[in-house]
């Protein structure tokens, strides 16, 4: 680091202590990155950049709460040109749309090797969009597909959470013709032959329990 060029800033959010302490130990260890603060959930987290607007905020996605996509949509509502880093463990190419449209300008996942992260913070501090391979292959390979839309996805949630048809269609005010209706929708624009293929796709894509 440059004497005259002051580190980059960091806030770190993750609701899990033992993650956090982990990926601060990391970036501590850089001579150019400073790590300013943490939080355990969205909503502490744009507390905390309000209090300390910090370079780059290092977010994670599922949190109790204000999750992280909710977060770094706040976070940018307030400041446009805030830099915000998605650390995750979810590779599904829907949850990384979500982010990025939420304004997150990095996406990485969780067992990237330490260089990684590091080049990804300085990255994303300089302005560069940077995302995981995997990631943006998954992007690719579906960036055509026909996105499910918000009814049939609160269909595949209850079928998700177990319900039959005749559940879910209680559960939603709807004839049980209909939810089978949508659920013939999903199986097509899902690629996908029966309820159970379809839960499980929707899940390694992150469409559901978001």
């Amino acid at each position: 680091m440059s004497e005259d060029r002051p580190p980059i800033r960091i806030l770190i959010v993750d609701d899990h202590p033992v993650l956090r302490a982990g990926v601060a130990a990391m970036l501590g260890n850089q001579s150019d990155l400073l790590v300013i603060g943490e939080a355990g959930d969205g909503a502490e987290a744009l507390e905390q950049f309000r209090s300390l607007y910090p370079d780059v905020v290092v977010m994670d996605l599922q949190m109790p709460g204000m999750n992280g996509v909710e977060a770094t949509a706040a976070i940018r509502a307030e400041a446009p040109s805030a830099k915000i880093l998605v650390l995750t463990t979810y590779a599904g190419d829907a949850q990384a749309v979500r982010a990025l449209r939420a304004g997150a300008t990095g996406y990485l996942l969780k067992n990237s090797l330490r260089t990684q992260i590091v080049d990804a913070v300085r990255a994303v501090h300089a302005g560069k969009r940077h995302i995981d391979p995997d990631v943006s292959e998954q992007i690719a390979l579906h960036v055509a597909d026909e996105p499910l839309t918000e009814r049939e996805l609160s269909v595949l949630e209850l079928v998700a959470q177990g319900h039959a048809n005749k559940q879910a269609a209680a559960a939603l005010g709807l004839a049980e013709e209909t939810v089978k209706a949508h659920l013939k929708n999903i199986f097509v624009k899902l690629d996908v032959n029966d309820r159970t293929r379809a839960v499980t796709v929707a899940m390694e894509r992150g469409m559901l329990g978001t």
